[in-house]
Formats: structure tokens, sequence, C-alpha cells
């Protein structure tokens, strides 16, 4: 029996970070976490990490597929926050980019990781960006030079 197990450094590998600039102080926290992540756990060069603003996360897929495409990343994070509102929106964006996001990474062969919060209230997305503890961008880059090994190894 054999087992393929992952690893988190990743020294040479070039990473890109999608954030957006809506919910920017979360998201700027999910930001540092991932950054900090990268470079202590998986030994990235800050140089061969790209970081990209967009104005929303419903933005992230097309975003995805263009970084995709150019073939100049091992992985891409996305990160960002949904936080419920008053009407149902959340829902079809929530479904739209997770389902995107899925599309581009299994159509380009590039592994993809969220770190997007999808909250009920702006209590929550501050418990779940590290401000407190529990970073998810920190999770999603964990992730991501995981996924990066293990599929170097397959």
């Amino acid at each position: 029996m054999k087992f393929i197990q992952s690893k988190l450094n990743s020294k040479n590998s070039k990473i890109s970070i999608i954030t957006t600039k809506f919910n920017e102080v979360i998201n700027n926290t999910l930001l540092k976490g991932c950054i900090e992540t990268l470079k202590n756990m998986g030994k990235i060069n800050e140089k061969n990490i790209t970081v990209i603003k967009i104005p929303g996360v419903y933005e992230s897929s097309i975003t995805a597929e263009i970084l995709a495409l150019k073939k100049k990343y091992n992985a891409i994070i996305v990160l960002g926050t949904i936080i419920k509102g008053n009407t149902r929106h959340h829902k079809f964006i929530e479904r739209s980019i997770s389902y995107g996001l899925s599309q581009v990474s299994l159509k380009n062969k590039i592994p993809i990781t969220l770190g997007i919060l999808m909250t009920k209230n702006i209590n929550q997305a501050i418990e779940r960006c590290g401000i407190k503890m529990n970073n998810k961008g920190s999770e999603a880059a964990i992730a991501a030079l995981e996924m990066i090994n293990i599929l170097k190894k397959i």
C-alpha cells in the first residue's frame, strides 16, 4: 500500500492571492494571515506571491480563470467575505462563486483554495478572520501548500 501525503514547504512555488475590496478590513486580516503562512510555513519567497485586489467576491471566478490560463502559478487562493443581509442575495453569490471556482480548478488542473467567509453577521466574520484567532486566510494558505505538493507527487 502506498500513501501520498502532503508537506507544507513549497519553496519555489508561485502563488496568486485574489482578495476583495468589499469588507476590506476583514479581508486585509485574512490576507495578512495568508501571506504570513505562505512565507513562514511554506517558505515561499515574497516575490513569488502575487496579490490581486478585486471589487467583490463575485468577480473572483473570472479573475481565477484568467490567472489559471496564464500557467504562471502553482495555486490560487481566494479570500473574501460574504455577510448575510436582509435579502437572499448572499445565497446566489455563494453558490455562483463556489461552482465557478471549482470549475476553473478542474478545467485548468490548478488548486484553488477558499478563505471566503460566509457569515450571518459582522461578529462572526471578526471571529473567523483571525482578529481574535483562527484566521481562515491562513487555513486557505495551508490547503494550497498541501495541494501543490500532493499534485506534484501524484
